[in-house]
């Protein structure tokens, strides 16, 4: 049996044995409200959906999972948002004292540090931060909903601690059929799970980065200022096309009071980043909405983060290889630093591998179902962007689709490049060089 040497083989082994301990969980009696055994599809669905941090499901979360089934998931979805390598290097951490070559290069590969030197702090920055985000959220959520809905203690800090974990996470789990729809005009619930889902989704590096040298943007390296300028942009071009296509829908933003509907186009712009949380019932948004929630989707949010997608970075990073191919330009600067070829390539491959899975996905769904283009698309899309939203079509359509989603759930968290390359038994060099030849090219 050959041994898994490189550190994307051990993290691609490491999140598909958190996903079958996931599932052996879910399947104990304990785990259901009736105390009858889920059925294997069903826990494997789910717990690739919570390590995966997506939020799809094939069941209602509230009903069909018990109290310790939900606090499965908390856990799970805390593991995948936190980073297989990453919670083992604490684990050593807190052991020994120290961390051997070899942890810190698999620590360096899940966080995406740039060195080895660096994970010992890194990791432990990303736990304490993780943590004190959380519990600042449970916090807030709690308060409200013992003030503002009459919950008790017990049941408010419950709804609190799980929807904190899941939104700071990006794992789109909620304790209600409807999502978040009954909240919809409740900025106290809305704007600090929306503000979760960002910070989680900007990616470790640039929030440390930001709070570092927040006052001079000059000294931004280039994974934050992409990072920044996409964000931004996609969250304004968000919040302005939804409140404008579904401001007077009466299935959506046209049942919300006018003052809270520009709050519900910035939530329902948010979440497309991996949050998948909904104020609102998709299958009620205009067609341009949907076409809008899948570009979202399929980009993601930032790199070493909670989110999923190709990520803002990769799609950032292309718009400056277009512009610079476009200006005649040999090369791809972004400020004043130049970005290596490799990174450009690398950047390509995630975007086509993405566009071609989410490709095969669709069809494969079209063709063993009886959802339309867009439906297929959208299910096939937010699985692959660990998203968690829904058109209601994962519950219905046939097992051998559920199994197609879980497998692009789990692609999509790792990511297509470390899936790719851990399937590689050892990375080879090139000695040579052919001659050059340049083709036609559009």
């Amino acid at each position: 049996m050959p041994v898994l040497r490189h550190p994307a083989q051990i993290i691609v082994g490491g999140f598909a044995i958190a996903i079958l301990i996931g599932t052996l969980l879910l399947m104990l009696p304990v785990a259901t409200t009736d105390e009858a055994a889920a059925t294997p599809l069903t826990a494997l669905f789910t717990a690739t959906s919570a390590i995966c941090v997506t939020g799809l499901v094939v069941v209602d979360t509230e009903t069909h999972w018990s109290t310790f089934g939900e606090i499965v998931l908390m856990a799970l979805f805390q593991v995948g948002g936190l980073g297989i390598m990453t919670l083992a290097t604490l684990f050593a951490l807190l052991v020994s004292g120290r961390v051997g070559l070899r942890a810190r290069l698999l620590a360096q590969a899940e966080t995406k540090t740039l060195s080895a030197s660096d994970v010992r702090r890194v990791v432990r920055n990303v736990v304490i931060f993780s943590l004190v985000s959380e519990v600042l959220l449970t916090s807030v959520l709690t308060l409200r909903f013992l003030l503002g809905y009459g919950e008790g203690f017990g049941r408010a800090f419950y709804l609190g601690a799980f929807h904190a974990v899941s939104a700071f996470n990006n794992a789109g789990f909620a304790l209600w059929p409807d999502s978040l729809v009954r909240f919809a005009s409740d900025p106290w619930i809305c704007l600090p799970i929306a503000l979760a889902v960002v910070i989680g989704g900007l990616g470790f590096p640039v929030v440390f980065e930001l709070a570092r040298s927040w006052r001079r943007p000059s000294r931004w390296s280039v994974l934050t200022r992409i990072t920044l300028g996409v964000t931004v942009t996609l969250l304004a071009l968000g919040t302005a096309t939804f409140t404008v296509f579904e401001w007077g829908n009466p299935g959506t933003f046209g049942a919300l009071p006018e003052s809270r509907r520009v709050m519900a186009g910035f939530f329902t712009a948010v979440m497309p980043r991996s949050g998948g949380f909904n104020l609102i019932d998709l299958n009620e948004m205009r067609s341009e909405s949907w076409l809008v929630t899948d570009i979202l989707m399929f980009i993601g949010g930032g790199s070493a983060g909670t989110a999923g997608g190709i990520k803002v970075t990769t799609f950032g990073l292309l718009a400056f290889v277009i512009w610079a191919e476009l200006r005649g330009e040999d090369q791809v600067n972004v400020g004043h630093r130049r970005v290596p070829g490799s990174v450009q390539r690398q950047a390509l491959t995630i975007a086509l591998l993405g566009v071609g899975l989410v490709a095969a996905g669709t069809f494969l769904l079209l063709t063993i179902s009886q959802l339309t283009l867009e439906r297929a698309a959208f299910e096939v899309i937010s699985a692959f962007g660990t998203v968690g939203l829904s058109l209601g079509a994962t519950t219905t359509i046939p097992t051998s689709g559920q199994a197609m989603l879980v497998a692009l759930m789990f692609i999509g968290r790792v990511g297509p490049v470390m899936l790719f390359s851990a399937l590689a038994m050892r990375e080879r060099t090139r000695h040579y060089e052919l001659p050059e030849e340049r083709p036609i090219v559009g």
